[in-house]
Protein backbone atom coordinates (compact mmCIF):
# COMPACT_ATOMS: atom_id res chain seq x y z
CA UNK A 1 0.00 0.00 0.00
CA UNK A 2 1.39 3.37 -0.95
CA UNK A 3 1.45 5.54 1.57
CA UNK A 4 1.24 9.76 0.97
CA UNK A 5 1.96 12.35 3.66
CA UNK A 6 0.66 16.17 2.74
CA UNK A 7 -0.53 18.73 4.38
CA UNK A 8 -4.34 20.09 4.49
CA UNK A 9 -3.18 22.83 2.29
CA UNK A 10 -1.64 20.52 -0.57
CA UNK A 11 -4.40 18.03 -0.54
CA UNK A 12 -7.06 21.10 -1.17
CA UNK A 13 -4.68 22.23 -4.15
CA UNK A 14 -4.32 19.04 -5.67
CA UNK A 15 -7.28 16.89 -4.04
CA UNK A 16 -7.77 14.78 -7.39
CA UNK A 17 -3.96 13.70 -7.14
CA UNK A 18 -4.74 12.31 -3.51
CA UNK A 19 -7.60 10.98 -4.77
CA UNK A 20 -6.78 8.92 -7.10
CA UNK A 21 -3.97 7.48 -5.27
CA UNK A 22 -6.84 6.16 -2.84
CA UNK A 23 -8.58 4.85 -5.36
CA UNK A 24 -5.80 3.13 -6.43
CA UNK A 25 -5.57 1.48 -2.89
CA UNK A 26 -3.00 4.23 -1.40
CA UNK A 27 -3.48 5.63 1.90
CA UNK A 28 -3.27 9.48 2.50
CA UNK A 29 -2.07 10.79 5.58
CA UNK A 30 -3.35 13.99 6.55
CA UNK A 31 -1.12 16.93 8.44
CA UNK A 32 -2.14 20.37 9.75
CA UNK A 33 0.39 22.62 11.61
CA UNK A 34 3.10 19.23 10.83
CA UNK A 35 0.90 17.07 13.15
CA UNK A 36 -1.69 13.98 11.73
CA UNK A 37 -5.18 15.04 11.82
CA UNK A 38 -6.41 12.01 9.84
CA UNK A 39 -6.12 9.63 6.70
CA UNK A 40 -7.98 9.03 3.38
CA UNK A 41 -8.22 5.47 3.07
CA UNK A 42 -9.54 3.40 0.49
CA UNK A 43 -13.68 2.38 1.61
CA UNK A 44 -12.73 -1.24 1.14
CA UNK A 45 -9.34 -1.53 3.44
CA UNK A 46 -7.19 -4.27 3.97
CA UNK A 47 -8.53 -5.17 7.23
CA UNK A 48 -11.09 -8.08 5.78
CA UNK A 49 -8.19 -10.97 5.69
CA UNK A 50 -8.24 -10.06 9.94
CA UNK A 51 -11.89 -10.73 9.68
CA UNK A 52 -11.68 -13.87 7.77
CA UNK A 53 -9.04 -14.79 10.69
CA UNK A 54 -11.80 -14.42 13.41
CA UNK A 55 -13.79 -16.24 11.99
CA UNK A 56 -14.70 -19.59 13.58
CA UNK A 57 -13.11 -18.70 16.95
CA UNK A 58 -16.69 -18.28 18.61
CA UNK A 59 -18.07 -22.05 18.84
CA UNK A 60 -21.31 -22.93 17.08
CA UNK A 61 -24.22 -20.50 17.89
CA UNK A 62 -22.21 -18.82 20.55
CA UNK A 63 -23.75 -15.18 21.47
CA UNK A 64 -21.01 -12.90 21.52
CA UNK A 65 -21.87 -11.65 25.35
CA UNK A 66 -21.71 -15.67 26.24
CA UNK A 67 -18.18 -15.89 24.60
CA UNK A 68 -16.55 -12.78 26.13
CA UNK A 69 -18.37 -13.90 29.53
CA UNK A 70 -16.33 -17.40 28.94
CA UNK A 71 -13.36 -15.89 27.75
CA UNK A 72 -12.87 -13.35 30.73
CA UNK A 73 -13.66 -16.59 33.38
CA UNK A 74 -11.03 -18.71 31.40
CA UNK A 75 -8.58 -15.99 31.75
CA UNK A 76 -9.38 -15.06 35.63
CA UNK A 77 -10.49 -18.57 36.89
CA UNK A 78 -8.38 -21.27 34.60
CA UNK A 79 -8.49 -23.83 37.28
CA UNK A 80 -12.46 -23.50 38.14
CA UNK A 81 -14.77 -25.48 36.07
Amino acid sequence: MTRITAAVDEIEKDFDRYLDSVIAGGEVIVLKDGKEVGRIVPAVSDDAPITESLTGILKENAELDEARSQALKEKLMPDIP
